[in-house]
């Protein structure tokens, strides 16, 4: 394991800017497919050395020791989490908080983890064993590079593989740092960490032979481009992919309650979240009501410095992303929807943009289809419960959804009727420890953030011995 950023034998380098005002905070190697090669030889020397010698409990206590350490140094992680992503530092630290959990949460699953015994007959002692694939080698996005990163880093270190980790590259800090505060206490080689672009140190990782496993985030285009890398050396992949989540809001809803929930969807994080609720399906017979609490709702956004006390909504994430919310704000207005707030870049230093909510979207437009990740609302009218889940569904991803209903029978049927992994009702974004999150269709494969998720990274091995 790397305890210091060394530069990449190439000698490039990759700078990371502040986005609340394009200015740069520092340097990272850029690394290609030599340092990929030193990476993945370093983790498979872990796997078959120190780190695969220790057993569940100990890699456990390992786990442990070092949340603690991170734990120990969540203020500054938070604040390095602000400075590179430009989200609010309250939200920073609250996101460090719920990723150190995750580590812990896989922990703790050790120590009840047992292998399984097949009653098969009284001449045969059989079972069933699971074992780490080896060495796992996971990309990870930028929008949130600590919670993203730990949802990964606790299953697959708890399940006993060594890592390679590239993280994005626009936002490269605190996972770094992450793995800085593992020294001394995860053996040398268990957790390598490798900055780079996409097409030459993720590329490299995703299609190397002597990688065991894979595991992605980021756009489902791009996740077709690591399924087909994968596919050459038959690597299993676990992929969490885009998505175009909708919230619907039935009659009986609390409008007002609903309303705030839709605007903390949308607009959390600058609307940089791959669960983000961008479609608001809403009644016909509520929808002015709704309409008018969710520009109330909106309002209550501030936009501003990240490090300011009451901000809640901070800079997009880079200029590129400023830009193509830009595109998609023109798309709607060209498009023949009514925008109703916003919709304006903010003049100045960083890539600021206001909560924008469209009305009268049609569901079969771009708007409504494609993923946008910015702070853009889409509302759209149904008549009636069939209507909703249809325009519900109608998207190629898959990834979560919303509900509003005072009905509990209405709440589940809808929830069994929406194609998605998550279904939240009169609520959003709520993870915790033990609820499994991933997609349907082209959201992704697999599942993170529950005990399944150990299964994710390791192969079970049947053993079964003739006792005569």
């Amino acid at each position: 394991m790397d305890r210091r950023a060394r530069p990449a034998d190439s000698g490039n380098t990759l700078t990371t800017r502040d986005p609340a005002v394009d200015a740069p905070i520092t340097t990272v190697p850029r690394g290609g497919a030599s340092e990929i090669d030193a990476a993945v030889d370093a983790a498979r020397g872990a796997f078959e050395g120190e780190w695969g010698a220790l057993d569940h409990t100990e890699r456990a206590d390992r786990l442990l020791a070092w949340a603690a350490e991170l734990r120990d140094h969540a203020d500054e992680l938070a604040r390095l989490e602000s400075l590179d992503t430009g989200k609010p530092e309250a939200f920073a630290a609250a996101e460090i908080d719920e990723g150190i959990g995750y580590i812990e949460y896989y922990a703790y699953l050790l120590h009840g983890d047992t292998d399984d015994r097949v009653p098969v007959g009284e001449d045969t002692h059989a079972y069933n064993r699971a074992e780490p694939y080896g060495v796992a080698g996971l990309v990870v996005p930028w929008n949130y590079p600590v919670l993203l990163t730990s949802w990964r880093l606790g299953p697959v270190l708890a399940a006993g593989n060594a890592v390679v980790l590239k993280p994005a590259e626009s936002t490269p800090l605190t996972t770094t740092r992450l793995a800085q505060l593992a020294a001394g206490i995860l053996p040398d080689g268990a957790l390598n960490v490798v900055h780079g672009l996409g097409d030459e140190a993720g590329a490299a990782l995703t299609s190397h032979p002597g990688v065991d496993k894979l595991s992605f985030t980021g756009e489902d285009s791009t996740g077709e481009l690591v399924m087909g890398a994968a596919a050459e050396n038959i690597t299993p992949v676990t992929l969490e992919l885009g998505g175009k989540s909708p919230f619907v809001v039935f009659p009986d809803a609390d409008v007002e309650a609903a309303a705030a929930t839709a605007a903390e969807g949308i607009f959390y994080n600058v609307g940089q979240s791959c669960d983000a609720l961008s479609r608001t399906l809403v009644h016909e017979d509520i929808h002015a009501e709704f309409l008018d609490h969710f520009l109330d709702a909106a309002a209550e956004w501030s936009v501003g410095d990240p490090l300011d006390e009451g901000t809640t909504v901070g800079p997009l994430s880079s200029e590129q992303q400023y830009e193509k919310v830009r595109d998609y704000v023109e798309i709607g207005r060209d498009g023949g929807a009514d925008l109703v707030q916003g919709g304006a870049g903010l003049d100045g230093p960083g890539w600021f943009h206001e909560p924008t909510i469209f009305d009268g979207v049609d569901n079969d437009s771009r708007l409504a289809q494609e993923e946008v990740f910015g702070p853009v609302a889409a509302v759209i009218e149904f008549g009636d419960y069939a209507e909703a889940i249809a325009l519900a569904n109608d998207v190629d991803y898959g990834l979560a959804a919303a509900v509003a209903t005072t009905d509990l029978s209405l709440a589940h049927r809808a929830a069994a009727d929406i194609k998605a992994g998550t279904v939240w009702v009169n609520d959003y974004a709520r993870f915790a420890p033990g609820l499994a999150f991933g997609g349907y269709k082209r959201s992704g494969i697999g599942r993170e953030c529950g005990a399944e998720a150990l299964d994710e990274y390791r192969q079970t091995k049947t053993v079964a011995i003739n006792l005569n």
